[in-house]
């Protein structure tokens, strides 16, 4: 099953998501054959102030422990977290 995840990151995070980037890359790094897409969501002013991502797993409890595992969950990044089923065409 294919899921679509949004993550939106709490207000004045910036420097926070910046320090942990190289963990978080490290870690998608590591389902690079699950992983369909990932990238940020930008603001006005082309800053990162969220994330999207696209993801293959079996189970709806293995996207929510990959994303709980997360380097940006872990330092509690994200203000809002959604998961949702995903079909993709193309």
């Amino acid at each position: 099953m294919t899921y679509l995840i949004t993550c939106k990151d709490k207000k004045n995070s910036l420097n926070l998501r910046l320090s942990t980037r190289e963990k978080h890359i490290k870690y998608l790094k590591k389902i690079k054959n699950k992983l369909i897409l990932a990238g940020p969501i930008l603001d006005k002013n082309n800053e990162p102030k969220g994330t999207v991502l696209i993801i293959d797993f079996d189970k709806l409890s293995d996207v929510k422990k990959f994303v709980s595992n997360d380097p940006y969950s872990k330092v509690n990044l994200f203000r809002e977290i959604k998961i949702i089923k995903f079909n993709k065409v193309l």
